[in-house]
């Protein structure tokens, strides 16, 4: 029997933009990390999209980097 071609990776939808936020404040992950209590690579997996924070930790986050906690996500109107 063939093996099946692999199916195309679903695109990552992006709901936050907390990587960018990063980069106009040049603060690195680990920098952030320290700041809100969680591990280096749980921020880079937020900045990635492949995992989404809590309300509590986004409003952590934008604490942290002293944002409105709306300058971290992606906006669904225009």
């Amino acid at each position: 029997m063939p093996l099946k071609p692999p199916e195309k990776m679903e695109k990552k939808t992006k709901i936050n933009r907390i990587k960018a936020v990063l980069a106009e404040k040049d603060i690195s992950h680990k920098e952030l990390a320290i700041r809100v209590g969680i591990a280096p690579n749980s921020v880079t997996r937020i900045c990635n999209n492949e995992f989404q924070p809590t309300l509590r930790l986004l409003r952590d986050i934008a604490l942290a980097l002293d944002v409105d906690i709306r300058e971290l996500l992606i906006p669904t109107r225009n």
